[in-house]
């Protein structure tokens, strides 16, 4: 049995996840992580809410860019 992935932590309180759970669990640079205590151990996952929320970006699809409907609903481009 191989030894488990061991990390110090930081004066700040920041821990790295070794990379082999990052990459089990699709963790990447800018993710929310949840924490949870049970007795003596600190369980960590990603934050289910947000994972919802990013599985479905991207899927919406505009007639037209952002900013053009935006000026369409302000009643037409600014005038300066």
């Amino acid at each position: 049995m191989a030894p488990s992935p061991t990390s110090t932590i930081s004066e700040k309180g920041q821990v790295t996840i070794p990379k082999p759970f990052r990459d089990a669990l699709g963790i990447r640079s800018g993710d929310r992580l949840a924490f949870e205590l049970r007795g003596d151990t600190i369980r960590i996952r990603k934050d289910p809410k947000l994972d919802r929320l990013a599985s479905a970006y991207g899927s919406l699809k505009l007639p037209a860019p952002v900013d053009q409907l935006v000026d369409e609903m302000r009643g037409g481009p600014a005038r300066l």
